[in-house]
Protein backbone atom coordinates (compact mmCIF):
# COMPACT_ATOMS: atom_id res chain seq x y z
CA UNK A 1 0.00 0.00 0.00
CA UNK A 2 1.39 3.39 -0.98
CA UNK A 3 1.58 6.50 1.06
CA UNK A 4 -0.91 9.12 -0.10
CA UNK A 5 0.46 12.46 -1.30
CA UNK A 6 -1.34 15.56 -0.09
CA UNK A 7 -0.27 18.96 -1.21
CA UNK A 8 -2.36 22.06 -1.46
CA UNK A 9 0.45 23.52 -3.57
CA UNK A 10 -0.48 21.15 -6.42
CA UNK A 11 -4.09 22.21 -6.17
CA UNK A 12 -3.20 25.90 -6.05
CA UNK A 13 -0.85 25.51 -9.01
CA UNK A 14 -3.42 23.61 -11.04
CA UNK A 15 -6.26 26.02 -10.28
CA UNK A 16 -4.13 29.07 -10.98
CA UNK A 17 -3.36 27.80 -14.49
CA UNK A 18 -6.90 26.98 -15.58
CA UNK A 19 -9.14 28.43 -18.27
CA UNK A 20 -12.73 29.46 -17.56
CA UNK A 21 -14.66 27.09 -19.86
CA UNK A 22 -16.56 24.35 -17.98
CA UNK A 23 -15.92 20.61 -18.35
CA UNK A 24 -18.54 17.91 -17.86
CA UNK A 25 -18.49 14.53 -16.14
CA UNK A 26 -18.59 12.90 -19.57
CA UNK A 27 -15.30 14.66 -20.32
CA UNK A 28 -13.70 12.97 -17.32
CA UNK A 29 -14.94 9.58 -18.52
CA UNK A 30 -13.58 10.19 -22.04
CA UNK A 31 -10.27 11.49 -20.73
CA UNK A 32 -9.72 8.53 -18.42
CA UNK A 33 -11.02 5.86 -20.83
CA UNK A 34 -8.52 6.93 -23.47
CA UNK A 35 -5.56 7.15 -21.11
CA UNK A 36 -4.20 3.59 -21.11
CA UNK A 37 -3.83 0.84 -23.71
CA UNK A 38 -4.35 -2.84 -22.96
CA UNK A 39 -2.09 -4.44 -20.33
CA UNK A 40 -2.51 -1.27 -18.29
CA UNK A 41 -5.04 -0.36 -15.60
CA UNK A 42 -8.61 -0.05 -16.81
CA UNK A 43 -10.68 3.00 -15.90
CA UNK A 44 -13.89 1.91 -14.17
CA UNK A 45 -15.36 5.23 -13.06
CA UNK A 46 -15.21 7.91 -10.43
CA UNK A 47 -16.94 8.72 -7.18
CA UNK A 48 -17.62 12.03 -5.50
CA UNK A 49 -17.23 12.03 -1.73
CA UNK A 50 -18.45 14.82 0.53
CA UNK A 51 -17.78 14.60 4.24
CA UNK A 52 -20.76 16.43 5.71
CA UNK A 53 -19.55 15.63 9.23
CA UNK A 54 -16.66 18.07 8.65
CA UNK A 55 -17.56 21.77 8.90
CA UNK A 56 -17.09 23.83 5.73
CA UNK A 57 -14.73 26.12 7.64
CA UNK A 58 -12.46 23.23 8.72
CA UNK A 59 -8.90 23.24 7.31
CA UNK A 60 -9.17 19.61 6.14
CA UNK A 61 -10.38 18.12 2.88
CA UNK A 62 -14.15 17.92 2.87
CA UNK A 63 -15.09 17.13 -0.73
CA UNK A 64 -13.01 14.99 -3.05
CA UNK A 65 -13.13 12.94 -6.21
CA UNK A 66 -11.83 9.38 -6.48
CA UNK A 67 -10.86 8.27 -10.00
CA UNK A 68 -10.98 4.47 -9.99
CA UNK A 69 -8.86 2.05 -12.06
CA UNK A 70 -8.22 -1.69 -11.86
CA UNK A 71 -5.24 -3.80 -12.96
CA UNK A 72 -5.89 -7.28 -14.35
CA UNK A 73 -3.01 -8.56 -12.21
CA UNK A 74 -1.04 -6.94 -9.38
CA UNK A 75 1.47 -4.49 -10.87
CA UNK A 76 5.13 -4.06 -9.97
CA UNK A 77 5.71 -1.05 -7.74
CA UNK A 78 7.32 0.85 -10.63
CA UNK A 79 4.29 0.28 -12.85
CA UNK A 80 1.95 1.40 -10.07
CA UNK A 81 3.94 4.60 -9.48
CA UNK A 82 4.11 5.31 -13.23
CA UNK A 83 0.35 4.82 -13.55
CA UNK A 84 -0.37 7.19 -10.64
CA UNK A 85 1.90 9.78 -12.22
CA UNK A 86 0.32 9.43 -15.67
CA UNK A 87 -3.23 9.70 -14.32
CA UNK A 88 -2.47 12.66 -12.06
CA UNK A 89 -0.59 14.57 -14.75
CA UNK A 90 -3.42 13.96 -17.23
CA UNK A 91 -5.89 15.42 -14.75
CA UNK A 92 -3.69 18.39 -13.85
CA UNK A 93 -3.11 19.27 -17.50
CA UNK A 94 -6.85 19.41 -18.23
CA UNK A 95 -7.40 23.02 -17.26
CA UNK A 96 -11.13 23.02 -17.91
CA UNK A 97 -11.64 19.97 -15.71
CA UNK A 98 -9.57 21.43 -12.87
CA UNK A 99 -11.54 24.69 -13.03
CA UNK A 100 -14.84 22.83 -12.94
CA UNK A 101 -13.75 20.69 -9.99
CA UNK A 102 -12.51 23.74 -8.13
CA UNK A 103 -15.71 25.69 -8.86
CA UNK A 104 -17.72 22.68 -7.65
CA UNK A 105 -15.94 22.76 -4.30
CA UNK A 106 -13.56 19.81 -4.67
CA UNK A 107 -10.57 19.98 -2.33
CA UNK A 108 -8.74 16.95 -3.68
CA UNK A 109 -8.57 14.33 -6.44
CA UNK A 110 -7.35 10.82 -5.67
CA UNK A 111 -6.54 7.75 -7.76
CA UNK A 112 -7.54 4.28 -6.57
CA UNK A 113 -6.57 0.86 -7.93
CA UNK A 114 -8.36 -1.16 -5.26
CA UNK A 115 -10.59 -0.59 -2.26
CA UNK A 116 -7.67 -0.50 0.19
CA UNK A 117 -5.58 2.47 -0.96
CA UNK A 118 -5.77 5.84 -2.66
CA UNK A 119 -3.08 8.07 -4.09
CA UNK A 120 -3.76 11.81 -3.88
CA UNK A 121 -3.06 13.87 -6.99
CA UNK A 122 -4.04 17.34 -5.86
Amino acid sequence: MGVPFRSSAWFLLATSLVATAPAHAEDLDLLMNGLFTKNQPTYIGYDSIEREDIPVSAPVDRKYLIVDFRFTSPPANEQLQASVHKICMTLIRDRELIRTLSDSGYDMVSVAFDRASQYDCL
